[in-house]
């Protein structure tokens, strides 16, 4: 077979390969010592994107005001000087050594680098005036929905092998139900040579599904089908192209399964899909509890109108009642006639798997696109101990959508158990060998898609540590829906859905993530995590107690707030007090009315609660625990950035990682993503989609060792920077066109037809755009 040629395929990780320098990038290979001179000129970034960016190619450009540091020059400190060893930390702005800036203190302050701020990007959908870019003062009509516009393009054969051939040999292949009408290839030999791109040669042109499983899933499609094929004469004398299987260490060969089992958990099967997009899969608990919550609670308008008569009973806003006056004997008696109608649900929290949550056990969030599994078994390696599937939508997998299902998939190092002290507060009865690390996240804007959605999961995904209800997700696409941040002005609703969750969830305890509120400087998550421990007005209803929910975790910011502020960690601390109040001396502190019932309390009688936001080195996350009073802390765009910040935390110290060793995380991650998605062209292109994804993130992180200051702040934004060796400044470039040629490193050239543009990206710089 004709093999492509690549200059950048080698393998950088091997010590006999140097790391040629992308072409195009003037002075990013020079090695940046305290002893040597830094010119004003030199960048992080390529001199493609400096043409992109700012048109012409005559070497001079000037930044647009947007992306300027302003810097005084009266607090500048000038490199080499005898009285000022460090200089003034100012806020915002990543503390970098003098001798690694592109522009020094006093060169030029105007010609430093831009600050791509894509946190405020990401609330760019709450920005009050988004404006045309012509100044005509017109309001731009902005794209609705998620990531629209984005296209990925397609990484495909140009003309694909026909499945009945994929994995067989050449002369004995499965009969075609199609025939001579099918559209893909039947000729084996033809497909190599003309429609299948030439092998890659990264790994070393081996496989690294065939070389950890012992047999490629691909089979024929697979990218390095060179390493796992050979040609035999057969008996009566023909040539034969054949797939060969790698023996085990026992010396025995592979068996079929490894064509579909890469160690992956929670496979939903086909059958099951199509039966429930057909609506034949049943689901008798949540539709018995549905009707049971129907005739139990009333809706807020017929609960207004049979008290409205009542003296000193004042309906809320909400549909909730509360005691307005002295006439509480009516009020009492209408509770007597609802408790009289009471019925027990058909399951109890009390009866749910104890987990557990402490100082040992950091947590990494739910993580919209980079959240995948290859991303999470990476972090799991690094010492994450609890992961959460991406948030996926309840009515897609009630439809039995294929995409959907894939996010609930998991690996098999996250169905070990998580670090556990035996020194440590946990449960009564808690039992760490039957716990695990995975757990799903679910977005629901009704009671009864949220109920089938969690009799479903725990039917048809058996390794489930947890399910956590999104309740903080603020996507405008989900919140317009009722799902998602909108449930947080819905506490009555949201109540509604966790009792009926943990009503059908078997032995599965049922978790919620919530922000502080929707709107800035109108917090409402205290009074919510009150009702959700406590009860709501309606708890009589219910039979008395809280929701059930075995642990809450709260996100420091609201809705409307996003990413453009620092969490608010006192208001989190306030939640944490009133839960711990709870767990102490919740049935003394009660009021007798509201008293606890304890079987509707979690397993164990405890709530667990974690704090999340801003946390990127282990200082903020033991500070977050001792401060906060927490039992975890969650772990989002700080993993992001440097997964390894679970290592930091384990270890207790900051771990300054060589850009060789961060090259060998990527690397781990295209295996992961290979094994995942497959070595095939269509899964190639997959792996390096997500990866890029990641890189969008990974870039901004500043090695410790060039930072004046400690801790480092994940809302600060570097000026202009050059690491301490040419591949540790081609990590940190913030070009997408970068991020192409590391992927290419592993994964080959792209296709001609992939595309990648990074959503937070093309959002700053709209946001620039309007000013």
């Amino acid at each position: 077979m004709t093999q492509e040629t690549n200059i950048d395929s080698s393998n950088p990780l091997e010590p006999l390969t140097s790391l040629k320098a992308p072409t195009g990038v003037q002075d990013v290979g020079r090695e940046a010592h305290p002893q040597n001179t830094i010119f004003a000129l030199d960048s992080a970034v390529t001199k493609a994107e400096k043409i992109e960016r700012h048109g012409g190619d005559d070497g001079e450009y000037q930044e647009s005001p947007p992306k300027r540091i302003k810097v005084d020059p009266s607090s500048t400190e000038e490199v080499g000087s005898d009285s000022v060893t460090k200089s003034e930390r100012r806020k915002g702005v990543a503390p970098i050594k003098p001798e690694f800036l592109v522009y020094p203190p006093g060169a030029d302050p105007d010609r430093s680098a831009a600050i791509h701020d894509d946190d405020a990007a990401e609330g760019a959908a709450h920005q009050p005036s988004q404006r045309d870019s012509s100044g005509r003062g017109k309001r731009k009509e902005k794209s609705r929905g998620q990531n629209l516009g984005r296209s990925f393009g397609s990484s495909r054969d140009e003309v694909g092998l026909c499945a009945s051939r994929m994995a067989k040999p050449e002369c004995s292949p499965d009969e075609c139900p199609y025939g001579d009408k099918c559209r893909f290839e039947h000729d084996l030999r033809k497909y190599l040579r003309d429609w299948k791109r030439a092998d890659l040669t990264t790994f070393g042109g081996i496989c690294p599904i065939w070389q950890t499983r012992g047999r490629c899933s691909v089979g024929w499609k697979c990218r390095f089908v060179g390493s796992h094929m050979e040609e035999r004469v057969t008996d009566d004398g023909k040539k034969e192209l054949v797939l060969t299987v790698k023996p085990d260490r026992d010396g025995l060969l592979a068996t079929e399964d490894a064509t579909t089992s890469i160690g992956t958990l929670n496979e939903i099967s086909t059958q099951a899909k199509n039966d429930l997009m057909k609506r034949k899969l049943e689901t008798p608990k949540a539709d018995a509890y549905t009707t049971w919550l129907d005739s139990q609670v009333q809706k807020p308008g017929e609960q207004r109108d049979r008290l409205s008569h009542r003296k000193g009973v004042e309906p809320s806003n909400d549909g909730d009642v509360r005691l307005g006056g002295a006439d509480a004997d009516d009020y009492r008696q209408v509770k007597e006639d609802e408790r009289a109608r009471y019925i027990s649900p058909p399951f109890l929290p009390s009866e749910k798997r104890k987990i557990y949550f402490g100082p040992e056990t950091p947590v990494l969030a739910p993580l919209t696109t980079q959240g995948n599994l290859p991303f999470r078994r990476l972090c799991v390696g690094l010492g994450a101990q609890l992961t959460y599937s991406e948030m996926a939508m309840s009515l897609p997998l009630i439809q039995g959508q294929k995409s959907e299902w894939a996010l609930m998939r998991a690996h098999e190092t996250e169905a070990t158990p998580p670090a556990f002290s035996s020194q440590a507060g946990a449960v009564t009865a808690y039992d760490n060998n039957r716990d695990l690390k995975f757990g799903a996240q679910i977005s629901a804007n009704k009671p009864w898609q949220a109920l089938k959605t969690a009799e479903i999961l725990t039917k048809l995904c058996p390794h489930l540590r947890l399910i956590d209800l999104n309740c903080g997700c603020p996507i405008d696409l989900v919140y317009r829906t009722g799902a998602g941040s909108a449930l947080l002005d819905s506490q009555s609703k949201l109540e509604k859905m966790l009792r009926g969750m943990n009503a059908v969830s078997g032995e599965v305890p049922v978790t919620v993530k919530i922000r502080m509120g929707t709107a800035n400087n109108k917090p409402n998550a205290l009074k919510l995590v009150e009702r959700l421990v406590y009860g709501g007005p309606d708890v009589d209803m219910y039979g008395g107690g809280g929701s059930g929910a075995a642990a809450i975790t709260l996100h420091g910011r609201s809705r409307q707030q996003r990413y453009t502020k620092s969490a608010d960690w006192s208001y989190i601390a306030d939640c944490a007090a009133l839960i711990k109040r709870f767990n102490e001396q919740g049935d003394t502190l009660a009021d007798t009315a509201r008293e606890p019932d304890p079987r509707t309390q979690p397993a164990g009688g405890k709530v667990y609660f974690i704090g999340n936001g801003d946390c990127y080195s282990h200082f903020d996350y033991r500070r977050h625990l001792e401060e906060a009073k927490v039992d975890s802390v969650m772990v989002a765009r700080g993993a992001l950035i440097k997964p390894w910040i679970f290592e930091e935390i384990e270890k207790g110290q900051y771990i300054d990682k060589s850009a060789t060793e961060r090259l060998a995380l990527v690397e781990q991650f295209v295996r992961y993503g290979l094994e995942c998605w497959g070595s095939d062209e269509m899964g190639v292109g997959t792996t390096r989609r997500f990866l890029l994804e990641w890189l969008s993130f990974a870039y901004r992180y500043v090695p410790v060792g060039i930072l004046e200051h400690l801790p480092p702040n994940l809302q600060d934004r570097p000026p202009a920077w050059r690491g301490r060796n040419e591949l540790e400044t081609l990590l940190g470039s913030d070009h997408y066109k970068d991020w192409i040629k590391i992927s290419e490193m592993f994964l080959g050239p792209a296709h001609k037809d992939f595309r990648f543009e990074p959503k937070h990206k093309s959002n700053s710089y709209e946001i620039e755009a309007e000013g």
